[in-house]
């Protein structure tokens, strides 16, 4: 599959669809993926290391996963807070399908599956993680970024994962600059490669 193919709204490639399974919140479930996704061969070392990391969601309030792919965040989520209500968001209309055969899979009736059109305008997030679309490029993510991260709920939280090869340190200085003064933006944990960076607004 090319790089490009997992952030097009119409993947070009056929979708195959299969099952795998993976370990999400401490147990093996059965997903489906398709080719035309990102990380269609199972969980990938950036999530992994995001999901190792970030602290219990809040049990009630709005999640978010940027650029859900076949949801294994937004599934974590719902997995851990089973009355958050999860908005996992994605511009391929194959990842939402992904998404959303896998919440029904699991039973995660917590989650709402939405092209990032179909958020409603004034929804605020308690909690935002995330494994940003990196490979975009630089001014497609900052403008994800400054589409998402200011709809933080006051005293909410993000978590981003981004690896130090591409450019972690230089995204967490550009957002501590970029964010409003009531955002604070931290290094939370270095892993394998990889920066988990924390952003919170004050309540």
């Amino acid at each position: 599959m090319a790089q490009e193919h997992y952030f097009a709204e119409h993947p070009q490639v056929a979708a195959h669809w299969r099952d795998i399974d993976v370990d999400l919140d401490g147990r093996t479930r059965t997903v489906a993926v398709a080719s035309g996704l990102f990380s269609p061969d199972g969980l990938d070392k950036a999530t992994r290391i995001l999901l190792d990391h970030v602290p219990e969601p809040p049990q009630t309030g709005q999640a978010l996963d940027i650029g859900c792919g076949w949801g294994p965040i937004a599934l974590t989520l719902a997995l851990r807070a089973p009355h958050l209500r999860v908005w996992a968001v994605d511009v391929n209309e194959r990842a939402r399908d992904a998404t959303t055969r896998n919440a029904d899979r699991l039973g995660l009736e917590g989650i709402t599956v939405a092209s990032p059109d179909g958020v409603p305008d004034d929804a605020e997030f308690d909690v935002i993680w995330a494994n940003p679309p990196i490979r975009i490029g630089k001014q497609a993510l900052h403008e994800l970024l400054l589409t998402w991260l200011p709809r933080l709920a006051p005293g909410g939280t993000a978590w981003l994962v981004v690896g130090k090869q591409l450019g972690a340190d230089s995204l967490q200085r550009w957002l501590a600059e970029e964010l409003p003064g009531d955002f604070e933006v931290r290094r939370a944990a270095t892993a394998r490669g990889f920066r988990v960076i924390h952003i919170r607004r004050d309540a």
